[in-house]
């Protein structure tokens, strides 16, 4: 029997009167990478929030390496790495003193965050702006020093939301054989992207997820069984919005009118 390290039962969630998860269930098991993947907003967001323990207001169980999320988020914040789409990085701080703040905040000794931050920093070519203040960073730079921050202490599950924003090709590859390493090494990794291609290659196993319920839930091989074509092509099967060819011929039409 199999001790899955993420458990969601019954999830409701709600904004005001806006129902934006409908009894979400899924259980995620250690060492897959999972691809969680829908429209603008159909809930997917909100779901990691809520995994990681920035929301708390929510209806149902959700468990987290054994965690109650709502009663215990300090245990689980702790085991997990998070890499947001959008995060504030204190611009006025220099990539090895977030680095090293962020290191603090997981108890972790200076030594290893200072030997970790000058290692990472370099394979994300990143060397020669250790001491640079972020301020001058590029969108890229700056993802790289927040997926840097989401995995410096080591984490046991990985979640990431749009992980791949500004980031150059050559990067891209590179994160995506960190993806699969640290799935090898055993570790989960929980990932959402608008990136089809990438959700398909990189992913054990997919979620599509639309108005809040989740309607689609396997391997790739599996949903393709059901669905023939690329995960792009089931994508807009699934959630209604496989008729972007003719949105795309009027748009084009509107235009030379």
């Amino acid at each position: 029997m199999s001790n899955p390290v993420i458990q969601i039962q019954n999830l409701h969630k709600y904004y005001s009167t806006t129902h934006v998860l409908k009894g979400i269930n899924l259980s995620v098991d250690a060492g897959q990478v999972v691809g969680y993947i829908g429209p603008n907003g159909a809930g997917k967001s909100t779901t990691l929030k809520i995994l990681i323990g920035l929301l708390t207001d929510y209806e149902g169980m959700v468990s987290v390496l054994g965690h109650d999320v709502k009663t215990d988020p300090i245990a689980v914040k702790s085991r997990i790495g998070y890499v947001p789409e959008n995060a504030a990085l204190y611009d006025t701080l220099t990539p090895m003193e977030y680095l090293q703040f962020i290191g603090q905040l997981y108890g972790m000794d200076e030594t290893t965050i200072e030997r970790r931050a000058f290692d990472l920093l370099g394979l994300f070519e990143l060397s020669g702006h250790i001491n640079a203040r972020m301020t001058t960073f590029s969108k890229g730079m700056r993802q790289k020093v927040l997926l840097i921050s989401g995995l410096i202490h080591n984490p046991e599950i990985v979640f990431l939301d749009e992980p791949l924003s500004g980031l150059d090709a050559n990067t891209v590859v590179l994160v995506k054989a960190i993806i699969r390493q640290l799935a090898d090494a055993g570790k989960t990794v929980f990932y959402s992207s608008h990136i089809m291609d990438v959700v398909e290659k990189i992913s054990d196993r997919i979620i599509i997820i639309n108005n809040g319920q989740i309607i689609a839930d396997g391997t790739f091989a599996e949903l393709q069984h059901q669905h023939s074509g690329s995960l792009e092509q089931l994508f807009g099967q699934l959630t209604g919005s496989d008729d972007q060819q003719d949105t795309a011929t009027e748009f084009i039409n509107t235009l030379t009118k």
